[in-house]
């Protein structure tokens, strides 16, 4: 019988992130940006928390096939944000990609791009080909297909490489529809998002409670708050677990999750 493995983080820095980190993490001497939850196998899913203190790149990620077999479609589920705290998806009003082109060598593609503001236990969907940027003052999970194929349009002036003429012929030209809207599933469960590439639902089990999981393919268990046991092994909040089987959670505090993993 294969039991859950807790994920290790991997704390990578980034020009954008931050040094505050608490409570998830101590405070850190160099800025952190993201923290990768690995294990030792190849999983089709990645999960992120990304901090920022500066606006990220403008970017976009290619579809499986375009660029290697595996693309790049995410979500993003915000755990904290700062008063006035925005993310882009999309643009404001359909354009033309030689308006985008253009937009990207004045660095006007800023000003198009659909800022919006946001609010902890939000959740946005980004596919594959959606120009997308995330903002200063933001602490989010990231949920993605694992790879990290990523394509720069505009990085406000930064020495780092860009990719316009990768970026342009993928790039979707359209409104985004803005945050997913949670569907009430019962048994303190929300689907939060369900796509091709993974289905994620928040997941609050009360204090004392229990939550049998059924098995699923990479199915992951993100613990937002609380603590408990995972198939008998201590979990607490910031932690990503690997549910290879039908497993018990028991909740000792209140709990909630993101519980995410790859359709059949």
């Amino acid at each position: 019988m294969q039991k859950p493995v807790r994920l290790t983080p991997s704390l990578r820095e980034k020009v954008w992130g931050r040094t505050q980190l608490l409570p998830w993490y101590p405070d850190a001497a160099t800025p952190i940006g993201e923290s990768w939850f690995l294990c030792e196998r190849d999983l089709p899913l990645l999960v992120k928390w990304i901090f920022t203190s500066e606006r990220l790149s403008v970017q976009v990620h290619p579809e499986d096939g375009e660029d290697g077999p595996r693309g790049k479609t995410e979500m993003w589920y915000i755990l904290d944000a700062e008063p006035g705290a925005t993310i882009a998806m999309g643009f404001r009003e359909p354009l033309t990609r030689e308006r985008l082109r253009e937009a990207t060598r004045t660095g006007e593609v800023e000003q198009l791009l659909r800022w919006v503001p946001v609010q902890p236990g939000e959740t946005y969907f980004i596919p594959a080909h959606t120009v997308h940027a995330i903002g200063a003052g933001i602490v989010l999970c990231e949920i993605q297909q694992n790879s990290d194929v990523t394509y720069r349009l505009w990085d406000y002036g930064r020495p780092r490489e860009l990719h316009v003429e990768q970026a342009i012929p993928l790039c979707e030209l359209g409104v985004h529809p803005g945050a997913s809207r949670p569907v009430e599933l019962g048994e303190g469960r929300e689907e939060l998002v369900r796509s091709a590439y993974f289905v994620t639902e928040r997941v609050s089990v009360a204090a004392g409670g229990t939550f049998r999981a059924a098995p699923m393919a990479c199915h992951l268990w993100i613990c937002l708050a609380g603590s408990g046991s995972i198939g008998g092994e201590p979990y607490r909040a910031g932690e990503v677990w690997l549910v290879p089987e039908e497993t018990r959670i028991v909740a000792f505090a209140a709990s909630s999750f993101l519980r995410s993993w790859a359709p059949g």
